[in-house]
């Protein structure tokens, strides 16, 4: 497959085939048919899905049948709970240290105290919500982030904290109240198209905001008309996902020409991953991951060609 030279590293999300919020999304797939695919549409870079290996040999085996670079994988958090910094931590550590092996730079990490995700979803929809931090919640949340971010430099990687629909950093305010208390030498930025829209951000005011702290990127478009049916009946995130909220880049209504001339104004080159996160049944990974990957290279090539 021919690929465009671009002034990023652009890679694709398993969450593409296999859904990690709602499990029942393509449950069926085996990790060598998503890693297949990845690697046939010409992906060199992923992160770890469910269906993935567990054992760190196996893995790595996986990954170096199908040429893939691993990137990161997603680790929650519960700093908001300083009675759990302990434990929290010492897991942290060990995930550090299992990322490294594999050559990662950056921790994908995200609080989930008070998140719709860390909450039962067989409970009446109308009873999940986010649980917003107090200031207390605020201040032992930093101060964890902190100290995680501290262990993934002493192994010469990043933090990267993933702004997430359904969670207690989603919105404009409480991106800027991290970014402000967290320490930038230790606490730095996954922007991610989708998720920031989600939250009420505009893409390119966070992405310009933030620039300097912005080491990962996932490319995640929106379906307008989902989020506002979505915005009127209060869905969980959840439910925006099961009805189809997400979408790969260039199939929904997110302005990703002005996204992508700010990256390569920037001089952008770290890994950006396009994301789906959608029913595999409805919409097919491997077409719409193409589709996305030319209209990505489109405009990305079109825009490095007259900088």
């Amino acid at each position: 497959m021919s690929t465009v030279n671009l002034p990023f590293k652009l890679g694709i999300h398993p969450i593409n085939w296999v859904g990690e919020d709602v499990q029942e999304h393509g449950d069926f797939y085996t990790y060598d048919q998503v890693m297949e695919e990845i690697s046939m549409l010409g992906f060199k870079g992923t992160e770890i899905s469910r269906k993935f290996p567990k054992d760190p040999v196996e893995l790595k085996q996986a990954l170096d049948k199908y040429k893939l670079q691993l990137t990161t994988q997603w680790k929650s958090v519960f700093f908001s709970d300083p009675d759990r910094h302990e434990s929290e931590l010492e897991a942290y550590r060990k995930h550090v240290e299992f990322l490294k092996s594999f050559g990662c730079k950056v921790v994908s990490t995200a609080e989930i105290g008070g998140s719709m995700l860390n909450q039962d979803p067989t409970r009446g929809q109308d009873e999940i919500f986010v649980q917003r931090l107090d200031d207390d919640g605020w201040k032992y949340m930093v101060e964890g982030l902190n100290k995680a971010g501290e262990i993934c430099r002493e192994n010469g990687m990043h933090l990267v904290y993933h702004h997430h629909a359904g969670t207690v950093v989603e919105q404009p305010e409480e991106i800027d109240r991290l970014m402000e208390m967290s320490d930038p030498e230790f606490v730095s930025m996954l922007y991610d198209t989708g998720h920031g829209y989600y939250g009420g951000n505009d893409p390119v005011q966070l992405l310009e905001k933030y620039y300097d702290r912005i080491k990962y990127i996932h490319l995640k478009d929106i379906r307008q008309d989902i989020l506002d049916k979505a915005r009127t009946e209060k869905y969980s995130i959840r439910q925006c996902i099961k009805n189809g909220l997400f979408t790969v880049p260039g199939d929904g209504c997110l302005d990703f020409h002005s996204i992508f001339n700010a990256l390569i104004e920037k001089g952008y080159s770290n890994w950006a991953l396009i994301e789906g996160e959608q029913d595999p049944l409805k919409c097919n990974p491997y077409v719409y991951a193409k589709k996305s990957k030319a209209f990505i290279e489109s405009i990305a090539g079109e825009l490095s060609s007259v900088k």
